[in-house]
Parts: C-alpha cells; sequence; structure tokens
C-alpha cells in the first residue's frame, strides 16, 4: 500500500487536464448566413431608387420636421405626466377598502383599456360636437362663465388628453402591481414604527415598488412616443408623422419622408433606452439578479 504523503505527492505532479471547448458549426454556419442576408437587403437598398436617398437626406434635418419632433416629444411628456399622476391615484383607489372607489377606478380601466386609442382619439377630436358649450358655475342655480368649445382651437390639447387618459388606465395597473408586490409584513412594520399611511408608501413602500414600476413604465413611455403617430385622428397633423405626411403629399414621394420619420423616432426611442436602462440600475441597486438581496 502506496504512503499516503506519496500519494498525495503523485496527485501533485499529475498533468493538469487540458480543456477543448465545444465547437458549434452549426452557430457559425447561421451567422455566416445572417450576415450574408443582412449584406444583401443593405446592398439592394442602397441602389434601390425607389427609396430616392437624396430626397431623404434634404429633408432628415428640415425646420418642418424638427418642429414635429418637438410636439411628439411635447405630446409623449404632456400625457405621460397626466398618465402617472391618474394612475397613481386609480391604483391607490383600487387598493383601498372603500368598495365606490375600488368600483370608479374599476370602471374606468376597463373602459379605457377595453377600446382602442385611435377610437378614443376620434371622440376627443368630435368633443365639441357633443358638447358644444361647458357652463361653469353650481349646476341648476347660477353659472359664473361659458366656455364654447366650438370656438377653441385645441386640438394639442385634445390630443394631449386623449393619450393622458388612455395610457392612465395601463399605468394604474402597473402601479398597483408594484405596489402588490411589496409584502405585507413591510406596511405592517412601518405603522408598527409609528408611520402614518403617506409615511409608510413614501419611505417604505414605493422606494421598493419602484423596482417593479419602472420597467414597465420605460416601455409605456416609449409606446407612447410612437402612439403619438395616431393624433390625426383628433385631428392634430403638426408631429412628427403628420408633417412628413403632409410633405409627402406636396412632394408625392412618401417613402423617402416615412423613413425621415422613422429615423426620428428611433433615435428618440435610443435615447429612452437608455435612459430607462440607467433609472433601472439605479432602482436594482443591491438586488441580485435571482432577485434575493446581495
Amino acid at each position: 500500500m502506496a504512503h499516503p504523503v506519496e500519494s498525495v505527492g503523485a496527485r501533485d505532479t499529475a498533468a493538469p487536464i487540458e480543456a477543448v471547448p465545444l465547437r458549434h458549426p452549426g452557430q457559425w454556419a447561421a451567422a455566416v448566413v445572417v450576415v450574408a442576408l443582412v449584406g444583401l437587403f443593405v446592398y439592394g437598398a442602397a441602389t434601390n431608387p425607389a427609396y430616392r436617398w437624396r430626397t431623404y437626406a434634404s429633408y432628415l434635418f428640415d425646420t418642418r420636421v424638427l418642429t414635429g419632433v418637438g410636439y411628439t416629444l411635447a405630446l409623449t411628456v404632456l400625457a405621460m405626466l397626466i398618465a402617472v399622476v391618474l394612475g397613481v391615484t386609480l391604483a391607490v383607489m383600487r387598493l383601498t377598502n372603500n368598495p365606490v372607489l375600488r368600483y370608479c377606478a374599476w370602471v374606468y380601466i376597463w373602459i379605457f383599456r377595453g377600446t382602442p386609442v385611435y377610437v378614443q382619439l376620434v371622440f376627443w377630436g368630435l368633443f365639441g360636437s357633443i358638447y358644444k358649450q361647458i357652463d361653469i358655475g353650481v349646476p341648476f342655480v347660477t353659472q359664473f362663465a361659458h366656455i364654447n368649445i366650438q370656438a377653441l382651437n385645441a386640438a394639442f390639447f385634445f390630443a394631449v388628453i386623449g393619450l393622458g387618459l388612455n395610457e392612465a388606465a395601463y399605468m394604474a395597473e402597473i402601479v398597483r402591481a408594484g405596489i402588490s408586490s411589496v409584502g405585507h409584513g413591510q406596511t405592517e412594520a412601518s405603522t408598527a414604527l409609528g408611520m402614518s399611511w403617506a409615511q409608510t408608501m413614501r419611505r417604505t413602500v414605493l422606494p421598493q415598488a419602484m423596482r417593479v414600476i419602472i420597467p414597465p413604465t420605460g416601455n409605456e413611455l416609449i409606446s407612447m412616443l410612437k402612439t403619438t403617430s395616431l393624433v390625426a385622428a383628433v385631428p392634430f397633423s403638426l408631429e412628427l408623422y403628420g408633417r412628413t405626411r403632409d410633405i409627402s403629399g406636396v412632394n408625392f414621394q412618401p417613402i423617402p419622408l416615412l423613413l425621415v420619420a422613422s429615423t426620428w423616432y428611433l433615435a428618440v426611442t435610443s435615447v429612452l433606452m437608455i435612459g430607462q436602462h440607467y433609472v433601472e440600475k439605479h432602482y436594482s441597486k443591491g438586488v441580485g439578479r435571482a432577485g434575493g438581496m446581495r
């Protein structure tokens, strides 16, 4: 029988294992095919006269197009502000013990999630036909002011309201899911420490819920940016897609103008995606990939 010391020495002098990486010829073949197809598409698009790349370049930074980008950003920001504020309110209403508030919030979400946003925008465009005048005052007693809706040129305002109210229904569910993801014991512990409901939400629940709320909210923001192309139903045509559509109606070249609009949508959404990444990274501090605490 070999001595234990000698066995250990023998193991120490054994040749190291040379790991041979596993080859994947199928993956490399698929990569070559994909690269070849992409190259053929790019070459075909660059040499196809239907794309009219000179027209595309001449309108990419056109003043009217840049103004449309500004209106698109304004629609997105204002509509999302309305959606976030109203969505948080609706989420809190759904989580209360008051059956009236809970039912009203559910009906609102049911209506605005159950009907297409384009149809809702058409209704907002017809708001002046449905309500010709708004009276401000004490109902059935006296009115202090009268607003003639038909005389207002408020297409931008109605577009913001239509987009914001529709998005609020989705934000309500996102916020409700985020708040519900926080354990009930956290709320009980905060109450035991003497915190009020507002302090509990601000210091305990919302900081933990933001990790769940932020990713879908970022997706909704990007989706809202693209949904602004539907405000022609109001009608409002000064945003990006509306401006490029108007220009193409004059020069009869819709393809390069669609490429111009797509380029700006891609540019803005790329910036938003980068911002979303860093915001998610900020609220994910201290949480590992597996969901556990580091």
